[in-house]
C-alpha cells in the first residue's frame, strides 16, 4: 500500500424518495470527495430512498404484521416498488462515474428481489465493476424491514485501489450489534469493514464499534445521516490500540458531528497489517473447538 487508504464518509441528508434527486446530489458529493483524494466513497444506508420509512405510527418493536391497516400495506406495495436491480439508470450510473473518477464508490439501495427486497450495499471498483454486493443479513424485522429478504452470507472481496489493493468487507447498520458479523468479516480476511448506517449513534453503539475493530483487528469505517434523520457521528476507527511496545494507543480515527458533510478517515494499512501480525488478537488464538453452543441449537428467525 503506497500511501494511507482514505475514505470518505457522505454524512448527507437525502431527497427522501426523490430517487432522481438522490442520484445528483450524491454525484455532487463525489465528485467533492475525488477532488479531496478519496480513494473508497462511502453512503448511508439505503441511499436510493434515504432510508424512507413506510410508517414510523405503525412499525415500532412488537408490531404485528399480519394485522396492519389496508392503507399501510397499500404503503408498503409502493415502498417496495421503489426497490433497483443492477441495471437501472441508479447504479449504472454511479459505475459510470466511478470510472470517471477513478475512485471505489460503496453505492446502497432498496435491491430488488424475488418476493422481496434487499437492502443492499455494492462496492464498485474504480473499472466500474461490482466486486462486493452485501444485502443486510441482520434485518430489522422488527420494523419495516420484515418486508426486505435477509442476506445469506458476509462477504469480503480484494478492492484494486490507486494505492494497491486491499481487502473489503461490508456489514450494514443493525448487522453491527452482533460480534458475529464482524467475526465473519475477520475470519474472511477483511482489513476494513464498510458500514453504510440509519439510526442514532449514541455512546453504547460507539462503544460496540470500537471493540468490534479492537478484538478483530480490523479498520472499521461507518456513514451516517446528519441531524435531523439521525445524529450523525459517522465514525472510523484502526485496529492498532498499542504501539510495538506495548504502550496504549487511542484507535479512534474519526469521529464527525451531527451537520451535513463529508469526512475522511485515513487508514495506515501497512501499520495495520504489521500490527496484525505481531498482535494476539482477531484469529491469532482462538479455539474455535471450544466454542460449542455458538452454532448448537440456533435460533432462527422466520419471517
Amino acid at each position: 500500500m503506497n500511501g494511507k487508504l482514505k475514505i470518505a464518509l457522505l454524512q448527507i441528508s437525502s431527497f427522501k424518495s426523490d430517487q432522481k434527486g438522490n442520484l445528483f446530489k450524491g454525484e455532487e458529493y463525489c465528485r467533492k470527495a475525488k477532488k479531496e483524494g478519496a480513494d473508497i466513497i462511502l453512503f448511508p444506508e439505503m441511499w436510493n430512498i434515504g432510508y424512507e420509512s413506510i410508517d414510523e405510527s405503525v412499525f415500532e418493536i412488537g408490531f404485528d404484521p399480519e394485522n396492519i391497516p389496508e392503507s399501510i400495506k397499500r404503503k408498503v406495495k409502493i415502498w417496495k416498488s421503489y426497490a433497483l436491480d443492477q441495471n437501472s439508470e441508479f447504479i449504472t450510473h454511479f459505475k459510470d462515474l466511478a470510472v470517471e473518477l477513478d475512485t471505489a464508490i460503496a453505492i446502497t439501495y432498496l435491491q430488488k428481489g424475488k418476493t422481496k427486497p434487499f437492502n443492499t450495499v455494492s462496492l464498485i471498483d474504480r473499472y466500474g465493476d461490482i466486486v462486493l454486493n452485501y444485502s443486510k443479513v441482520h434485518t430489522c424485522d422488527f420494523s419495516m424491514e420484515y418486508y426486505c429478504e435477509s442476506g445469506d452470507k458476509f462477504r469480503v472481496c480484494e478492492l484494486e485501489t490507486k494505492k494497491g489493493n486491499v481487502k473489503v468487507g461490508a456489514m450494514i447498520c443493525f448487522d453491527r450489534e452482533f460480534p458475529e458479523s464482524a467475526r465473519e468479516l475477520m475470519l474472511l480476511g477483511a482489513e476494513i469493514i464498510l458500514i453504510p448506517n440509519c439510526c442514532e449513534m449514541d455512546s453504547h453503539r460507539t462503544a460496540q464499534l470500537k471493540t468490534r475493530s479492537f478484538e478483530n483487528m480490523t479498520g472499521i469505517a461507518l456513514a451516517n445521516y446528519p441531524s435531523p434523520k439521525c445524529n450523525g457521528r459517522s465514525q472510523a476507527y484502526s485496529p492498532v490500540a498499542y504501539d510495538k511496545y506495548g504502550k496504549e494507543l487511542d484507535n479512534l480515527i474519526l469521529m464527525a458531528d451531527n451537520e451535513e458533510g463529508i469526512f475522511y478517515a485515513d487508514f495506515d494499512l501497512k501499520k495495520i497489517r504489521e500490527y496484525r501480525k505481531r498482535e494476539v488478537w482477531g484469529n491469532n488464538f482462538r479455539k474455535p473447538y471450544a466454542y460449542k453452543n455458538i452454532n448448537r441449537n440456533m435460533k432462527i428467525n422466520k419471517k
